[in-house]
């Protein structure tokens, strides 16, 4: 009979604190800032007081895990899972500072109302408000003392009654009486059954874990220079986001200044795109399958530990070799000229703002593509080209929607093992058949949610054609999207709305069209009929109302641009649903041009 891995017990919230001021609780170096909302927190502490269940929280003692402080754990409980509400425990109760995603100390105050006993995160009017506390913590801390607290709010509001006020003050101080559950893995287990563990435990959170998990492997280990590594992803990351990060950086880590990692990312200090930022997870998932053929991050724990997958021994060999390995991507992913030139490609594709990419897996497996056929193929004519139609079929078809890592692994070993138009020519036979062109598109057509797929892809090649938007002579829909212009209701909303449709009728994607702000407000809720006769007027009198165009040639190319029938003018409110099915069989034929011609755009587009 194996041994438990594990034990399971209640621990009282002010006994939880205590480990965590004494340092018994120990944060890993590792460990993300607080990213929970203030209103999570309050809902947290509202639980609290309600006695409601607030899950459990996952510690292990192990000696060579790095601390925030730099020291190692020895003995202590490092915190696993848990973070953030461990976090929001010492915010809202011990009154601490946290360090959010900015990398700034912030101060969270819940404020609590006796009276309706409802908590709020505090604000200047509260504060103003003498019905509201408007800080919990120094009292169910203790540096206030309830009985005073009380009597303070009473002379404040004096038709409040005493005992009531007492009963609820009580109830607020007993949230630190109220029991989490503390699971502690045993000492002796390696980094790669605790993942286990974790995984099983906490299913939903799988892909996240993995990559907390690795990302802890890589900072404990100084043998191989792990922890620059850890930082290396971690500082990239931030700099996508808030390039003045890097001034912070340069004061305040002298030694990671020195580093290639450093070097090679100088580039972000002055990068404002937003296309594509990545996540840590993001970073190793794309690092580990460009550099070791694999897609599964899982394997990459095993691999940094040593694992030999043939013997299933540790050897001090593979575990060298997967962190100078691991390392080499990195430095790939962060390469300027990689970088941008990926970016370009994205865009070429017509994807020109972040909204348009529903799916960060199917950008970071492009990526990955782009980074290891530069790599085998060097200045292969194809890879661009290649690399855009990948892209775009994974979010036309959802390739990496569910399961991504099994998805990874098997497409990055059948890129590995054969000719790359090989592999693209078999799944697009077998995903994108005539059928899924004249049935499952314009099926997938049938919807309102404008993040469904197959409308961003339309989007995207109205963008990457250069197509005009909605009755413009010369902005074009690429700019619409750039700068998120107006969505206009071929079929007026409120028209529709009149005539007793429902919200999912008239928000049909196929309903909609990219249109100037000026022509949607004109337009207003006037039927389609109406409005398209005076157009068509305009152009038989060259003076504009509804837009710029005043010749039917013009007029003509533009409806046809936008999918839109030549006889929109003819539709009438009962003909509504034969409008949407024609639009949609449209709109998919102009997908499916656009793909096609997409191994051939010009990366010039840009």
């Amino acid at each position: 009979m194996s041994a438990q891995k594990y034990s399971v017990n209640q621990h009282l919230i002010e006994t939880l604190l205590s480990w965590v001021k004494s340092g018994e609780i120990a944060i890993p170096e590792i460990q993300r800032p607080f990213v929970w909302d203030a209103t999570k927190v309050r809902d947290l502490m509202d639980s609290l007081y309600q006695g409601f269940p607030v899950g459990y929280i996952i510690a292990w003692r192990n000696p060579t895990v790095k601390l925030k402080d730099g020291s190692l754990a020895e003995g202590k409980k490092v915190l696993i899972d848990g973070q953030q509400r461990v976090t929001a425990l010492t915010a809202a109760i011990a009154g601490q500072q946290v360090v959010n995603q900015d990398y700034q100390q912030v101060r969270i105050r819940i404020a609590f109302h006796p009276i309706e006993e409802r908590f709020e995160v505090s604000n200047p009017a509260i504060e103003k408000d003498k019905t509201w506390l408007p800080d919990i913590a120094p009292i169910v801390n203790g540096e206030q003392r309830s009985y005073k607290v009380a009597r303070d709010y009473l002379e404040l509001n004096p038709d409040v009654k005493e005992d009531l006020v007492f009963e609820r003050l009580d109830r607020l101080c007993d949230i630190t009486k109220k029991q989490i559950g503390l699971i502690e893995l045993a000492a002796d287990l390696d980094i790669e059954t605790v993942t286990e563990i974790f995984i099983r435990i906490n299913s939903k959170g799988v892909v996240l874990s993995q990559a907390d998990f690795v990302m802890s492997k890589i900072a404990a280990n100084e043998e191989f220079d792990g922890n620059t590594l850890r930082k290396a992803i971690d500082y990239f990351c931030h700099l996508s986001i808030a390039p003045e990060f890097y001034a912070h950086i340069e004061n305040n880590d002298k030694a990671f200044v020195q580093t290639e990692y450093f070097k090679a990312m100088r580039w972000l200090k002055s990068e404002n795109d937003d296309l594509y930022d990545p996540s840590y997870s993001d970073m190793l998932r794309v690092a580990f399958t460009t550099k070791f053929n694999r897609g599964r991050l899982s394997d990459l724990v095993g691999l940094l530990s040593g694992r030999n997958f043939e013997t299933r021994s540790y050897e001090k060999e593979i575990e060298e070799a997967s962190f100078k390995t691991l390392s080499e991507g990195v430095k790939e992913f962060i390469n300027e000229t990689h970088f941008k030139r990926f970016l370009m490609i994205v865009r070429s594709a017509g994807y020109v703002d972040s909204s348009m990419i529903g799916s960060v897996n199917a950008l970071n497996f492009a990526y990955v593509l782009y980074l290891k056929l530069k790599r085998d193929l060097g200045n292969n004519p194809n890879i661009e080209s290649w690399v855009r139609r990948w892209f775009v079929m994974s979010l036309l078809t959802g390739r990496y929607s569910g399961s991504p890592e099994s998805r990874f692994d098997k497409d990055i070993k059948a890129v590995h093992d054969r000719p790359f138009a090989e592999v693209l020519a078999e799944i697009e036979a077998a995903d994108l058949s005539d059928a899924f062109w004249d049935f499952g598109l314009p099926q997938a057509l049938n919807t309102s949610s404008v993040n469904a797929p197959a409308i961003k892809v339309f989007w995207a090649a109205q963008a990457n054609r250069g197509d005009k938007g909605f009755l413009s002579k010369d902005i074009t829909v690429r700019d619409m999207l750039t700068h998120h212009g107006d969505i206009h209701h071929i079929f007026p909303k409120n028209f529709l709305k009149q005539r007793g449709l429902l919200r999912s009728k008239y928000n049909q994607v196929a309903n909609y069209v990219y249109v100037q702000q000026e022509v949607n407000i004109k337009i207003g809720d006037t039927a389609p009929a109406a409005y398209m006769a005076k157009v068509f007027d305009q152009c038989q009198q060259g003076a504009a109302h509804y837009g710029a165009i005043i010749s039917l040639d013009d007029l003509k190319a533009n409806l046809a641009a936008n999918c839109l029938p030549d006889d929109l003018a003819a539709y009438q409110p009962e003909q509504f649903e034969t409008f949407l099915t024609e639009r949609r069989r449209l709109m998919a034929q102009k997908i499916k041009q656009y793909y096609c011609c997409l191994l051939y755009t010009s990366d010039a587009a840009d």
